[in-house]
This record gives structure tokens, sequence and C-alpha cells, in this order.
């Protein structure tokens, strides 16, 4: 089995999860501390009757997942041990972390019309350009008015792109460094 981590449960993660946990090649760990709220649901691969509770014990429910935590990943000691760290967080302190590592990384990232993959592989020259702006945590959904008319859908696309993406390392093919896609 590949061993991985997937650091957030929501936008991206939620179908990350539901993604390669359908494929059986995977042993997965979650982390993620949040709760499934109502603004979620549009957006994130939940339901209704999941408000309330944690993220992780959503996707443990209905996926499957070895080990499902309700917990911030705070340190690089956390991240050892896996093949590949995939990071599907909305802020970018644990971002920062996860490029410090000393392991393999994917990050999953979307906002408004945009999303991006970027990899271990891209040129560490880059990572100022990429790990810039202000701390804090950002909706996948970037200025969105909370109106389901005006939703966002590149979380999928991040999930589905990273899904690819993953599928391609651990088989040893070619993949690229960073993709972004703006629509």
């Amino acid at each position: 089995m590949r061993k991985i981590l997937i650091i957030g449960a929501g936008g991206i993660g939620s179908y990350l999860i539901q993604y390669l946990s359908k494929t059986g090649l995977y042993n997965i760990d979650v982390y993620d501390p949040d709760k499934v709220e109502k603004k979620n649901i549009t957006y994130q691969n939940f339901t209704k009757d999941d408000i309330g509770l944690h993220k992780v014990a959503v996707m443990s429910r209905d996926y499957t997942i070895n080990k499902a935590e309700p917990y911030p990943v705070l340190t690089t000691t956390q991240m050892e041990g896996y093949q590949l760290v995939i990071c599907c967080a909305d802020n970018l302190g644990i971002r920062r972390t996860v490029y410090r590592s000393n392991t393999k990384w994917l990050d999953l990232r979307a906002q408004g019309r945009n999303c991006a993959l970027i990899s271990h592989k891209m040129d560490k020259n880059k990572f100022d350009t990429v790990l810039s702006g202000p701390d804090g945590s950002f909706s996948c959904q970037g200025e969105w008015d909370g109106w389901a008319k005006n939703i966002h859908m590149l979380n999928i696309v991040a999930a589905g792109m990273g899904a690819q993406w993953i599928q391609r390392w651990f088989n040893k093919e070619d993949v690229c460094d960073s993709k972004v896609i703006n629509i």
C-alpha cells in the first residue's frame, strides 16, 4: 500500500480522499481539526446530516481511511514516515511547514476561479513566491457571496488533478512540478 498523509479534509481534501480511497491503492491518514458547517455543504463532499461532525470522522465513515485525526498538523515530525504528504489545507502556515519538511509533498490549492498544483519537484528558488501572502485561512471559494449560483468548482478540479498526479507519481511516470488553471 502507498502510505500518504492528507492535511485538510475540506473543499479539496474531501474530494481527493474520495478519489484515492476508491482505488484501494492507498493507506490514507487524514488530519483536519475542523467540523462540518452549513456553509461547507454546497462546495465540499458533505451533506446536511454531517453538520457539526468532525470532517475527518465523516471521511472515515464514508471512505477507507487508516487514521482520521481531528487535530492540526503543526510540525514536520508529524509528516515523517509517509511516502507522500498532500496539503489541502487553506492556510500558508501549514504550507510553509510542509515545504520545509524532508518528505515528498504535493500542495493543492483553489481560490475562486483559480486552482494550482505545486510539488516538491518545483525549483526551491520559487518557494518564496508561492508562499507569500497574508497568514490565516482562506476559503477555496475566494470572494464567494454564499449563493449557490455563484459557487466556484475549481476545488474539485484541484482534487482530480491532484489524484491524477499522485497516481502517476507513484507509478514512476513523468509528472509536472506545478500547474495553474485560471478560468
